[in-house]
């Protein structure tokens, strides 16, 4: 087996795409953020201290897809040419479900991006209201969908929840 982030030597290297031919790419990644149900109430009626929970979430999870080249050790520098963020509160299973989608005309995926996006925008959630709610917990933070390149598309298959580990 061969693996493209090492060279020869074994030395962690970040892989040539100066070859490849840009083509438009996609990616939405979800978390899902795990709070008290009063805690969520007061989010949705703007009542946390520290102002707009999910605008300030909102805006963390764009500025993290920008600087993604600088979190991840050999992930490409992007142009990203757009990203959305939203939210899903569930007032009866006290959680809120982020999605974020990332687009860029790029040599290379956009996943990491979307997925960098969708923890940092669940870390904010948390940040931003820890100081009222100390056991909100975040929850699985996956792809759901990718396109562009070679590769193809991919889609994530729904797990019930019964079949899960």
């Amino acid at each position: 087996m061969t693996f493209n982030h090492f060279d020869e030597n074994g030395q962690a290297i970040m892989v040539d795409v100066s070859a490849k031919l840009p083509t438009l790419r996609t990616a939405t990644a979800a978390a899902i953020v795990h709070l008290k149900p009063v805690t969520l109430e007061a989010i949705l009626q703007g009542r946390i201290c520290k102002g707009d929970v999910l605008g300030v979430a909102r805006l963390a999870g764009i500025g993290a897809a920008k600087k993604t080249a600088d979190l991840i050790p050999l992930s490409h520098p992007l142009a990203i040419h757009h990203v959305a963020v939203e939210f899903s509160p569930d007032r009866l299973t006290g959680t809120i479900s982020i999605e974020v989608t990332v687009r860029a005309f790029e040599r290379t995926g956009v996943e990491m991006e979307a997925m960098s996006a969708a923890a940092v925008t669940a870390l904010t959630i948390y940040d931003m209201c820890k100081g009222s709610d100390k056991s909100i917990a975040i929850g699985e933070i996956c792809l759901l969908y990718k396109e562009g390149g070679k590769s193809g598309i991919y889609r994530k298959e729904s797990i019930r929840e019964e079949e899960r580990p």
